[in-house]
């Protein structure tokens, strides 16, 4: 009987060891995995950081240079004609850049876009795969697995042509990562100091300043309530201002913006636990255009 309990008790003591040592090899895994993504991410910011300093620099933008040689003596110029009628001088043509962010295109096609808001820790690019939208949900960049997964463009937004609402999804993880900081948008000193988020396509950089933030969720097909999840085109007026009015009337606080009839905006959606299957929402306006892109070449 002794040795029965001795020899259970000896299988037992290697279950356990084994699980331990299971758990600590899976640990590392993981370790290793998220070691590797934010590597990946790290080396693609690098890129796109020095793409733009090259962009802003004297030579990219036309600006004279020190070592530049010295133009000829100009012409003198003709006496302008003071008796014909002012005419007015054209805007300027803004002159297309190179995308910061065309390494990261080049490296993943299925990337769709790169999302950043200044002075936050969500700088990320966004996959869009509309034959399987769920595809980076625990994957990297790379592909390579990734509990942080990736933000995703729902299959339903479209960037050409682009729809009335763009919709990205992240996880809320408590590391902080992905969109584990969009929640901060619940305290609107937090608002007043990241108002704006930019979204960096193939062809522009597009601007957008927060109009709405609120808490909402996935409800069911049954449910006749308003469903932020489900506009994307504004075909009408009438479609336009159903998704405006509830916005602004579910948020935490008056931005003070304003939008109407042909108005764009961003969605950022991600989980919240103060319902079963809840969202924490952060929605935005295309307030202006940015720089316009080269074509990405291979």
């Amino acid at each position: 009987m002794k040795n029965s309990k001795k020899i259970l008790s000896s299988i037992l003591m290697v279950i356990a060891v084994c699980c331990l040592a299971a758990a600590l090899i899976l640990a590392v895994c993981r370790f290793a995995a998220d070691l590797h993504s934010q590597e990946t991410l790290d080396e693609l910011r690098s890129s796109a950081e020095a793409l733009k300093e090259e962009t802003d620099s004297p030579t990219q933008t036309g600006e004279s240079s020190s070592e530049s040689a010295p133009s000829a003596t100009p012409e003198p110029a003709e006496t302008p004609d003071t008796t014909s009628e002012p005419t007015e001088t054209p805007e300027p043509t803004p002159t297309p850049v190179v995308n910061p962010y065309r390494d990261s295109f080049l490296a993943n096609s299925d990337m769709a876009a790169w999302l950043q808001i200044p002075n936050t820790g969500i700088d990320y690019p966004v996959m869009w795969t509309p034959d399987d939208e769920e595809y980076y949900l625990r994957r990297g960049f790379d592909g390579s697995d990734d509990k942080n997964g990736c933000l995703i463009l729902d299959t339903d937004s479209n960037l050409n042509p682009l729809t009335t609402n763009l919709i990205i999804h992240g996880h809320n993880m408590k590391s902080g990562a992905m969109f584990g900081t969009l929640t901060d948008y619940e305290d609107e000193a937090y608002y007043q100091e990241h108002k704006n988020i930019i979204l960096y396509t193939r062809e522009c950089r597009r601007n957008y300043e927060v109009i709405a933030v609120f808490r909402s969720q996935v409800y069911k097909k049954t449910d006749d309530v308003f469903k932020f999840y489900k506009f994307f085109q504004a075909e009408t007026r009438e479609e336009f201002e159903d998704f405006y009015n509830n916005i602004k009337e579910l948020s935490f606080y008056d931005t003070g913006l304003t939008a109407e009839f042909g108005d764009r905006f961003i969605t950022l959606s991600t989980c919240s636990y103060h319902v079963e299957q809840g969202r924490f929402v952060v929605v935005a306006k295309e307030v202006e255009s940015g720089d316009s892109y080269l074509p990405i070449q291979e």
